[in-house]
């Protein structure tokens, strides 16, 4: 969808582009500075396969300053991006069988990569009823002997769901039946939560040593096109993950890693002002949506989503063209609105789309315009 809304927009048409899963604030500038500084001081080597000691160290004393974790820096290795340590924890843990159980709807390359990882992945289907959040019983229901591993995020993309404390007790519970199923989370939308603070699952001691913690610094710090992210495990598992790495891409930018130091270093006062800005927005999308008929909209408690409901829409046409699914929807907006979603088949929920609202007021407003001008043509 990002690359159709790229080609009409090449072609003078305005479109208004809600694909996009990044901030669309500017790195900070101190993290900036840090960069420049890093180039002066030539730091432009080889770096350790998993990260400088100091951004290790830094990342060590973040999780237990804002986490309340204790990590040492050897179990904590840096990637290149959130998405790579993803990928190196399911390569060194699975084995062509195993499986993985994903709440849905769930990130795109969550499948992708178990499949890649030779394992098989098992799906459960989270409602809008429930905010797209499992429960304790459906997860114990997907349980097999040949599960492996858990999968999830939060707060989520593509929905905006957070789980809290209280519901990620309930999930431990069932955990604490089976030791032998190891916990992937994903928490790099940790700090665009608008419900408190942030809660990870590696808090609760009696699973602690089964998660794999994921995080980075593309979203809380708008440092999508740095690349940099990294995982948090047992020593077994980030030592498995560094040889790993250590025969793909070895260590992440050298220039990128030291304004991670910075990023970690400067506090979180410019993280907050994004997230802020994010809460402005999601009221205003959230006030709109609402008002289109037949548009079924949850309001998310983090991330910078929505995952509205189109199924109403399924079977009705406009100038002869009948629209069956969601991809048919987000192509229609694209081409007669031209606003860019995303298909929710993508994320495993043929019924919805995702709205992004990493985009300026104005735009956010304009753009909900056109959806509900566009929507309300459909007979």
């Amino acid at each position: 969808m990002a690359k159709l809304g790229r080609e009409l927009s090449a072609k003078g048409v305005n479109v208004i582009n809600l694909s996009f899963g990044e901030p669309d604030f500017h790195t900070p500038q101190f993290i900036k500075d840090a960069a420049v500084e890093a180039m002066e001081k030539n730091f432009t080597y080889y770096t350790p396969v998993s990260g400088y000691p100091d951004l290790r160290k830094a990342i060590a004393d973040k999780l237990k300053r804002e986490n309340n974790l204790d990590y040492n820096f050897d179990q904590i290795v840096v990637s290149t991006g959130a998405k790579q340590a993803l990928a190196n924890a399911l390569m060194v843990m699975l084995n062509p069988g195993d499986e993985v159980i994903i709440p849905t709807p769930y990130w795109v390359s969550y499948s992708e990569m178990v499949k890649l990882a030779e394992g098989e992945s098992v799906f459960i289907n989270a409602t809008a009823a429930n905010n797209f959040k499992i429960t304790a019983a459906e997860l114990e229901a997907a349980i097999t002997p040949k599960t492996k591993m858990f999968m999830f995020s939060s707060p989520c993309n593509p929905t905006g769901s957070v789980y809290s404390r209280e519901e990620l007790a309930a999930l431990v519970k069932v955990f604490e039946k089976y030791p032998n199923i190891y916990i992937l989370s994903d928490e790099i939308y940790e700090h665009i939560n608008f419900v408190g603070g942030h809660v990870s699952i590696a808090e609760f001691p009696s699973v602690k040593e089964r998660v794999i913690l994921i995080n980075g610094f593309s979203k809380a710090y708008a440092m999508t096109g740095w690349r940099i992210g990294y995982l948090a495990a047992p020593k077994e598992i980030s030592d498995a993950a560094d040889k790993l790495q250590g025969q793909i891409t070895s260590g992440t930018c050298s220039i990128t890693q030291k304004a991670g130091v910075a990023a970690l270093n400067g506090g979180l006062k410019e993280v907050h002002e994004m997230r802020d800005a994010f809460l402005k927005r999601r009221g205003i999308v959230y006030d709109l949506l609402s008002k289109i008929e037949g548009l079924e909209v949850n309001l998310p408690d983090g991330a910078f989503y929505f995952f509205p409901d189109v199924s109403s829409f399924f079977g009705k046409s406009v100038d002869g063209k009948t629209l069956n699914n969601a991809e048919d929807i987000s192509l229609y907006l694209l081409n007669t609105a031209h606003v860019s979603t995303v298909t929710g088949e993508a994320f495993g929920n043929e019924r919805c789309i995702r709205i992004s609202y990493a985009a300026s007021e104005d735009e956010l407003r304009e753009a909900c315009r056109r959806i509900a001008a566009a929507l309300a043509n459909l007979k």
